[in-house]
């Protein structure tokens, strides 16, 4: 078997999942906003980190930072950040999620070229 690459991925992934679950969690699953986006959001986060654990590829680490900015800024879009559970949740891990994909990114001398630097040699 392959050797993961990155262990920033499978946490990403758990990260996923939690937005998945967060609503019944947390209790605001009436709340149809904050419910689709935590849902699709965690569906999306969780099929790109499987991707990335399976076929690491930069742009994949992309994609979460972007779905992580967008759960950061989520609840003001979509209307939901009175709902100080799902707000906090749902930002908290979109932070989690830029943190680990940035840091793979930065990190992984495959990955230089995508952030401006010069591949190591």
């Amino acid at each position: 078997m392959k050797q993961m690459k990155h262990w920033q991925d499978p946490v990403s992934a758990l990260v996923g999942v939690w937005l998945i679950f967060s609503p019944w969690v947390l209790g605001f699953q009436g709340e149809m906003n904050a419910l689709a986006n935590a849902v699709i959001v965690g569906l999306l986060l969780v099929a790109t980190a499987l991707g990335a654990i399976f076929v690491p590829r930069a742009w994949e680490e992309w994609t979460e930072t972007a779905l992580g900015a967008w759960a950061v800024v989520s609840p003001w879009a979509l209307g939901f950040s009175g709902l100080k559970l799902a707000m906090y949740s749902t930002v908290a891990a979109g932070v989690v999620v830029i943190v680990l994909a940035l840091w793979v990114l930065s990190t992984d001398k495959d990955y230089a070229g995508w952030l401006g630097q010069s591949p190591a040699r």
